[in-house]
């Protein structure tokens, strides 16, 4: 067991394999999210980049196929990435799910692949 909460990013595909499809981006993301739950049983506060990346985005217009999406979600990875603690790394092919393990090794952090390898912080009831 571990005393401080961390900050888990989970990354996992989101755009890749979807050739910009609204609804395969969608079910990506609520992929991406299921794995929350989990993480927040642990003790942990989970993370995912598009929820931050999604907004700034739309603030200006655009979506997750705008060309300026190629530049806002890495950017919101690396930024998200100095201040997590750890990774979780779902399976499936991603380039940036793949940039975001890359970092992370780069800063130090741990990466997880799988749920019950993240230390439990304090038992559910008392989280």
């Amino acid at each position: 067991m571990t005393d401080k909460p961390m900050l888990i990013l989970i990354a996992g595909p989101y755009r890749s394999g979807t050739d910009g499809d609204p609804q395969a981006m969608a079910t990506n993301l609520t992929r991406l999210e299921t794995a929350a739950w989990p993480v927040f049983a642990t003790g942990h506060l989970p993370v995912i980049g598009e929820w931050i990346a999604l907004p700034v985005l739309g603030s200006v217009g655009a979506g997750p196929t705008d060309p300026l999406a190629d530049r806002v979600l890495p950017a919101t990875a690396d930024r998200l990435l100095a201040r997590c603690d750890a990774v979780l790394r779902l399976p499936g092919e991603s380039v940036g799910a793949d940039q975001d393990v890359a970092t992370a090794r780069r800063l130090g952090l741990p990466v997880y692949h799988d749920i019950a390898e993240i230390p439990r912080r304090t038992p559910l009831e008392t989280a």
